[in-house]
């Protein structure tokens, strides 16, 4: 079984895959989480979408409450924030867990891909942004704080497109 053949839920708990999900485009697997520090790169990922969205890449934001409970809320309550403060309009999955004995699948194999400096493992924290290929391949591995307009990042989805 293939990264984009996992079995995952929607926010709003339908069942899917990535490939469902995403179609036949590269995806942005992010774990996402609505009272970090972070949280403002939401507006740079909604960017992501929009730039590249016609051109075969979508965004999936996983929320996460695993790093100091930054992602405390509800499902309705996480899906209002992001639409309200940041509009919001790639998919986003059910609130998961992205490390330790309750990590997702979905991230069992994210995790196995090293990051720019050849480092793989546990997910350093909220924000941290896997690039998959249509074809299910993990392309790179980019750090939280490697923000989604960073060159680094739009080159490599450039290059997935």
């Amino acid at each position: 079984m293939g990264i984009r053949d996992i079995a995952i839920h929607t926010l709003s708990d339908a069942p899917t895959t990535l490939a469902e999900l995403a179609g036949d485009r590269a995806v942005l697997v992010v774990n996402v989480a609505s009272k970090c520090g972070l949280t403002p790169q939401y507006a740079a990922l909604v960017d992501l979408q929009r730039t590249y969205g016609d051109r075969g890449f979508t965004v999936v934001g996983v929320p996460c409450n695993q790093f100091y409970g930054q992602e405390p809320g509800s499902a309705e309550e996480i899906q209002e924030f992001c639409s309200t403060t940041y509009g919001v309009d790639f998919p986003l999955l059910a609130k998961s867990e992205v490390n330790g004995e309750g990590r997702h699948p979905l991230y069992d194999l994210l995790t196995q891909t090293p990051d720019g400096e050849g480092k793989a493992g546990d997910v350093e924290w909220n924000f941290e942004k896997f690039l998959v290929s249509k074809d299910g391949e993990v392309l790179a591995r980019f750090r939280p704080r490697v923000t989604p307009d960073d060159p680094a990042v739009t080159e490599a989805i450039e290059r997935s497109l």
